[in-house]
């Protein structure tokens, strides 16, 4: 047993269900089990920069489990990314972090986040602080973890938008396009795309061919089916963007007049003569209430996060393997990302889920 008194916990990047129902897991087993005062952060790395802190009491957590946010705030702070010195003090963002870790008598910090919040833990870690990490994102794209919270809540609420939107679509015999979140990784467009019956499914890890998914559209339309479902994840991109640099083909985004799926959408409508609509879920994925299975898991994590405090395993994050918690070093996942396995990035192995859609005549534009 390791003795922790006093830690920090922040909450970090994009929002997402579960957040609060992991702070408060974390600060009710560390204080029940362990007697650790938890240090809530505000506004995740910012508030370490800024020395934005308070004590979490009890009645400061109580009642967070259906909360959707987070009560700490968050922010997408990268200290260790072009780090300036202050203009006042002339220290370092990370120099200004350890300040704020001593001067808060902290003996151990929390990060609860996506990929660019391990990445920024790891990097804490190796400066010297003891770090543990919580794996959040509705993207599930955090390698080293089957599962991270917040996907199944925008699983959800994606489902139902395209639920709701095949009635539209079958009333007016339209080409429905539906974007959903997923830049670098297309889990969300994948799970939600067969779960709400997709006739087609761009996601970042397939780059497509318009005249394939065109092709889908009309041999649906020839069989007497005059609408289509067509489910993009914001990262999709074309076979020609594919063979593009990153820089290049992050300027040619930045020039584009809207969002992926409402140029998929328009070059589908040119290519079938079928009138096409499009619907852009955003933040809608990642608000309100957490669904009862991310609760549990966010509680599960958060639980486990405590014990890795008292048991002392700094520099992990907490993740879960086949069902089971498991302990995965920071190093490890930091700067990468989990993306779906295919024959188009190099997988030995299709996911199981690419095969399923495949079988069910889901066309990934391939």
């Amino acid at each position: 047993m390791i003795a922790i008194k006093r830690f920090g916990i922040l909450t970090s990047g994009g929002d997402a269900p579960g957040l609060n129902a992991a702070i408060r897991a974390v600060c009710r087993t560390a204080e029940s089990r362990f007697g650790m005062q938890a240090v809530g952060i505000k506004n995740g790395y910012r508030g370490l920069i800024e020395g934005n802190c308070t004590i979490l009491s009890g009645s400061d957590i109580s009642g967070i489990l259906t909360r959707g946010g987070t009560i700490l705030g968050t922010s997408r702070e990268k200290p260790f990314k072009n780090p300036l010195p202050d203009e006042k003090t002339g220290l370092l963002p990370v120099e200004k972090i350890k300040k704020t870790y001593e001067e808060q008598k902290l003996d151990a910090l929390v990060c609860i986040g996506g990929n660019g919040t391990a990445t920024t833990a790891s990097l804490l870690f190796e400066e010297g602080l003891n770090v543990v990490g919580l794996p959040k994102t509705i993207d599930n794209d955090i390698v080293g973890t089957d599962i991270t919270f917040g996907f199944h809540t925008a699983l959800d609420v994606a489902t139902e938008a395209i639920d709701r939107i095949h009635t539209t679509a079958h009333s007016h015999s339209r080409i429905m396009v539906i974007e959903v979140m997923g830049h670098k990784a297309g889990w969300l467009a994948l799970y939600s795309g067969l779960a709400g019956g997709a006739d087609a499914v761009l996601i970042p890890e397939i780059p497509y061919d318009i005249d394939s998914v065109a092709s889908c559209v009309k041999k649906r339309r020839d069989a007497g089916k005059q609408f289509s479902i067509v489910v993009v994840a914001e990262g999709a991109l074309s076979v020609d963007e594919a063979l593009l640099p990153k820089k290049e083909l992050k300027k040619r985004r930045k020039l584009m007049p809207s969002s992926i799926a409402y140029r998929v959408a328009h070059e589908l409508e040119e290519e079938t003569g079928l009138e096409s609509r499009v619907t852009v879920l955003g933040y809608l994925q990642r608000g309100g209430t957490p669904s009862a299975f991310d609760r549990v898991l966010a509680t599960r994590f958060g639980a486990a996060g405590a014990h890795f405090l008292s048991e002392g395993r700094f520099g992990s994050l907490v993740a879960m393997k086949n069902g089971e918690i498991e302990s995965v070093k920071l190093s490890e996942i930091a700067g990468k990302v989990k993306h779906i396995p295919t024959a188009k990035n190099g997988s030995e192995k299709e996911h199981s889920m690419i095969k399923a859609g495949r079988g069910l005549g889901i066309c990934f534009g391939d």
